[in-house]
């Protein structure tokens, strides 16, 4: 199967540092704590043989197959992207990492630690560990309309139980690194923001936490072209200088070539080729 990477939008990577935002004024983003987790040439995402199935409504013991076999690996300071046309099982793929989808066969590690088949107290623990964050395609509808961005950025800081004092400064960090200034957006409630800025505001709170792994699901899908290749020299920077694991999800291959060290093809519901971008890019099967 080939991919065409007609249309390609290729980032920057020498402007890959947070830009701030024109509303926010300078806000450059700080330099990684010692205390900070850093999992370069570590493997953080390992999937054996994964299988995924959803039950077949009306028919009892019927299910209907959505990944099949699905071998992949991702190391802290990388970033794979997963490309493939709808319904080819790429945010099934995601899903499963965070135990929100059936895994039916296969091995998911995280870190070394298995998770894929992690249920009840255990599962909801890893959740609230941060170790494995999510970013939305649509920031509008995963934000709550009703909090503030300081206060969204903060939340899951606030379920792991971190202090007030602490969770505000973290906050803050997060938002200078994706180029938004705490002290002019802090306040403001999603619909006060623009689709760029929402999108930031994701960002900022999929990284608080120091996540070991980043997935990020048609992250730049809805935004315009400014804003794709923004968020994109993001993702780009926050591998570089935090050293997470980032996984993006798309179906567009050229939106991934400037900044995805591999690409990950799927196929209804199989990986059919994965290698170096290049590779893929010049070389498809």
């Amino acid at each position: 199967m080939s991919v065409s990477a007609a249309g390609a939008t290729t980032p920057d990577r020498t402007a890959a540092t947070a830009r701030p935002d024109p509303d926010s004024g300078p806000a450059p983003a700080p330099a990684a704590r010692p205390e900070d987790p850093d999992h370069r040439g570590q493997v953080v995402l390992r999937i054996s043989g994964l299988g995924v199935s959803y039950p077949r409504r009306g028919v009892r013991g019927g299910a209907v197959p959505v990944l099949a076999g699905v071998d992949l690996e991702v190391t802290g300071g990388r970033i794979l992207g997963v490309i493939g046309e709808t319904g080819s099982g790429k945010t099934t793929l995601a899903r499963a990492v965070v135990g929100a989808a059936p895994v039916t066969a296969g091995r998911i590690e995280v870190e070394g630690a298995p998770v894929g088949a992690l249920r009840g107290r255990a599962l909801r623990e890893h959740r609230r560990s941060g170790r494995v964050q999510y970013m939305f395609q649509d920031p509008l509808r995963s934000l709550d309309p009703d909090l503030t961005v300081t206060e969204l950025v903060s939340e899951p800081l606030a379920v792991a139980a971190v202090d007030r004092r602490e969770r505000r400064a973290r906050a803050a960090e997060a938002l200078h690194r994706v180029g938004l200034d705490p002290a002019a957006l802090g306040d403001r409630i999603p619909a006060q923001l623009s689709g760029g800025q929402r999108q930031r505001v994701s960002l900022a709170r999929a990284i608080v936490t120091r996540p070991a792994l980043l997935l990020a699901d048609e992250p730049v899908s809805a935004l315009d072209a400014s804003n794709r290749n923004h968020v994109l020299r993001l993702l780009d920077a926050l591998r570089r200088d935090l050293g997470v694991a980032i996984v993006v999800i798309s179906h567009d291959l050229g939106s991934l070539a400037g900044v995805a060290d591999r690409i990950a093809v799927l196929y209804r519901g199989r990986l059919v080729e994965q290698g170096p971008t290049a590779q893929v890019l010049t070389h498809p099967l």
